[in-house]
């Protein structure tokens, strides 16, 4: 089973990557966009029976920073 999960920086924590996206898209002649975020997609190839519970522990301990980041866990 194949399990999505999208991290993003929560709102208010500053997100210098997504401003300097921002800033090289209006300098590529992109004027239009009024902000951006940037986060990561991990992807786990895990057995049938793992439960989500272990997955969210999985999230909690290693794969997101919960002080800064929230995540988002879907299957695929």
């Amino acid at each position: 089973m194949k399990v999505r999960i999208d991290v993003m920086l929560k709102n208010g924590v500053l997100d210098p990557q997504g401003e300097a996206i921002q800033h090289a898209l209006g300098t590529l002649g992109f004027d239009g966009v009024q902000g951006v975020r940037q986060g990561k997609v991990i992807e786990l190839d895990v057995s049938e029976g793992t439960s989500e519970e272990t997955i969210v522990e999985m999230c909690e301990k290693l794969l997101a920073n919960t002080v800064i980041e929230s995540y988002k866990i879907s299957k695929v």
